[in-house]
C-alpha cells in the first residue's frame, strides 16, 4: 500500500515538475518573440493608439475563429469565479499599452522601455506579499544583476533630459505598473485556459481603447501601404494573437519571479534584433549587459538539488 501511494506520489511530482518545466519553455518563447515587435511596428503608418486598438481585434478576431473552428466553447460557468480578474486585467492591458505608447511620443525608446522594465522589479517585489513565494539569495542576485544588465543594454541618461522626457519616463513608469498588474492578475485566474483567458481580456482591452482611438483622432487606416499592412497583419496575429495566448498559458504555472526574470529575454532579443536586422549600433556596456541578462536568467533556472524534490507553493 504504501509502495502504490510512494510511486504515485512520485509520478504526481514528475508531471508537476514537467509542466513547471513546459511554462518556463513557453515563456522564454513568448519573450523572444515579443523582441522582435519593434521591426514590425517601425514600418506601420499608424499612432500609438490606433496600432494597439488594431493588434487587439486582429488578435481577438484570429483567436474567435480559431475556438470556432475547434469548437471551444466558453464555459461562463467556469469563469464565472474569475470573471473579476479576467476583466480587470484585459482592461490593465488596454492602459498598458496606451500608457507605454504615449511614452513613447515624450521621450526616446530607451527611457521609456527601461521605464517600462521596472515591471518585474515590481512582480518580483509583490509577489511575496500576494502568492506567499519565497525569494532565496540566489534569486535575489540573479534578479539584481538581470536589472542591472537590462540597464547597461538601454543605456539610459535618466533625468538629465527636458521635461518631456521626465513625462515620458513616468508614462512609461505608469505603463510599468499595469504591465505588472497584468502579470499578478493572471495569477488569480487558474480555471480558464490561456486560449479563453486571452480572448476575454482581448474583448476587455478593445473596450477601453476605442473610445481612446475616437478621442485621439480615428484609426486612420488609410495611411497604411502595403508594407504597413503586412507588418500590422504581423503584429496583432502573431505578435499578440498567438504570443499571448503562449503567455498566459505560462504564466499560471510560474512562480512570479520566475516569470519576471524570464521577461529580460525581450529586451535581449530586441537588441540582438536591432544590431542584426535593423543595422543600430551597440556599445560594450549593451554587449554586457545581454550577456548578464542570458547569464544569470539561465543561472536563476538551475535549480539545486536540495529545492527539486520542494513543490513550490
Amino acid at each position: 500500500m504504501k509502495a502504490a501511494e510512494s510511486m504515485s506520489n512520485k509520478a504526481e511530482l514528475t508531471a508537476y515538475t514537467e509542466e513547471r518545466k513546459s511554462a518556463r519553455i513557453q515563456m522564454a518563447a513568448a519573450m523572444a518573440i515579443f523582441g522582435t515587435l519593434g521591426m514590425f511596428v517601425k514600418n506601420i503608418q499608424l499612432s500609438s493608439g490606433a496600432l494597439a486598438l488594431c493588434r487587439a481585434m486582429l488578435a481577438a478576431g484570429l483567436i474567435a475563429v480559431y475556438m470556432l473552428v475547434r469548437g471551444m466553447r466558453i464555459s461562463f460557468s467556469a469563469i464565472r469565479r474569475e470573471i473579476f480578474f479576467l476583466l480587470v486585467s484585459g482592461v490593465a492591458m488596454g492602459i498598458n499599452w496606451i500608457l507605454l505608447f504615449e511614452a513613447y511620443n515624450y521621450t526616446t525608446v530607451s527611457n521609456a522601455t527601461l521605464s517600462y522594465y521596472f515591471a518585474p522589479v515590481l512582480v518580483t517585489a509583490v509577489c511575496p506579499i500576494l502568492f506567499r513565494e519565497k525569494l532565496n539569495l540566489r534569486q535575489a542576485l540573479c534578479f539584481c544583476m538581470s536589472t542591472i544588465g537590462v540597464v547597461l543594454i538601454i543605456g539610459v541618461s535618466g533625468f538629465s533630459g527636458s521635461g518631456s522626457d521626465v513625462t515620458g519616463i513616468f508614462l512609461g513608469l505608469g505603463a510599468a505598473v499595469f504591465y505588472a498588474s497584468v502579470t499578478l492578475l493572471n495569477k488569480f485566474i487558474k480555471n480558464v485556459t490561456g486560449i479563453h483567458r486571452t480572448f476575454l481580456q482581448l474583448t476587455a482591452a478593445i473596450v477601453i481603447l476605442i473610445p481612446y482611438v475616437i478621442c485621439t483622432g480615428g484609426l486612420g487606416l488609410d495611411r497604411l501601404d502595403g508594407a504597413g499592412w503586412a507588418n500590422l497583419m504581423v503584429v496583432g496575429l502573431i505578435h499578440t494573437g498567438i504570443t499571448y495566448c503562449m503567455y498566459f498559458s505560462a504564466i499560471k504555472d510560474m512562480k512570479g519571479q520566475q516569470a519576471a526574470i524570464l521577461s529580460y529575454i525581450d529586451p535581449l532579443v530586441a537588441v540582438i534584433v536591432s544590431v542584426a536586422v535593423l543595422g543600430e549600433s551597440i556599445s560594450a556596456l549593451q554587449m554586457l549587459g545581454g550577456a548578464m541578462i542570458l547569464g544569470f536568467a539561465i543561472l536563476n533556472e538551475i535549480t539545486p538539488k536540495s529545492e527539486s524534490a520542494v513543490k513550490w507553493c
